[in-house]
């Protein structure tokens, strides 16, 4: 059984992205991260695009990722509750991941007490003022019939094309932090708690998606804090049952 204590939040791994140059290398870094936290962790929130694509089909399961499934595995073996937020890359998860290495899949905003304090946790994509065409898009691929047709296509196009759209939109800064990122997430956590009253205010906001770290304090005293990634950054944050803290991982 888990033998520690601590809450480790962590985002936007994108393993398997094309534009990363040692595909094995980033997925060994994240291994030993997940190792390394092995002997303290009571509690792991993976908040959404771990991996750049993921799709489960009724019978069969993309390859890779052993040794990232396999270190989580083994952390769900030893009473690690694990829980993983589809983002806007790893949307498709449906029951192999769950049952197979023992974890929760979480879609959309999670608000829950930890150690007596209230978080509220959501990948960062389905909050806040959203361009049109991304809403659209971010309910057609939720959308059970898109799905099923999204299924009937044979992988060797899919996949293709999911990566070459991912490729496309790195290229095009589409992972690079725009001026002012978490600006938005900031606003709407302030303006979330504004709405509430003051014993069911939220004490932290974890978020991922913007590729920025950020931790801002609200008025009220609650906190906003954006994962940053772990493409150039390698951050987490960490949860010790009275205090936020945030890391880099250089292991």
């Amino acid at each position: 059984m888990a033998c520690g204590g601590l809450t480790y939040f962590i985002s936007d791994l994108h393993l398997g992205a094309g534009y990363i140059a040692d595909p094995r290398a980033h997925e060994m870094k994240v291994v030993r991260f997940l190792r390394s936290i092995a002997p303290t962790a009571r509690r792991l929130f993976l908040l959404g695009d771990i991996l750049d694509y993921w799709w489960e089909y009724r019978d069969v399961v993309p390859r890779g990722f052993t040794r990232f499934f396999g270190a989580l595995a083994e952390l769900a073996d030893a009473g690690v509750e694990i829980t993983w937020f589809k983002g806007n890359h790893d949307i498709w998860i449906f029951d192999y991941l769950p049952a197979e290495i023992g974890l929760k899949v979480h879609d959309g905003i999670m608000e829950t007490s930890l150690d007596g304090r209230r978080f509220l946790m959501e990948h960062g994509d389905g909050v806040g003022r959203l361009p049109r065409t991304f809403r659209a898009l971010r309910a057609l691929f939720r959308c059970r019939p898109a799905q099923v047709m999204f299924a009937a296509i044979h992988p060797r196009w899919t996949v293709g094309f999911a990566h070459a759209w991912s490729a496309h939109s790195r290229k095009h800064g589409g992972y690079v932090p725009k001026a002012g990122a978490g600006e938005s997430l900031v606003r709407w956590a302030a303006e979330y708690n504004a709405s509430r009253d003051d014993d069911n205010k939220v004490d932290y906001f974890i978020f991922g998606h913007q590729h920025v770290l950020l931790d801002r304090s609200l008025p009220d005293g609650a906190r906003v804090v954006v994962l940053g990634d772990w493409i150039t950054r390698f951050s987490y944050a960490v949860w010790d049952g009275e205090n936020l803290s945030k890391a880099i991982f250089n292991g």
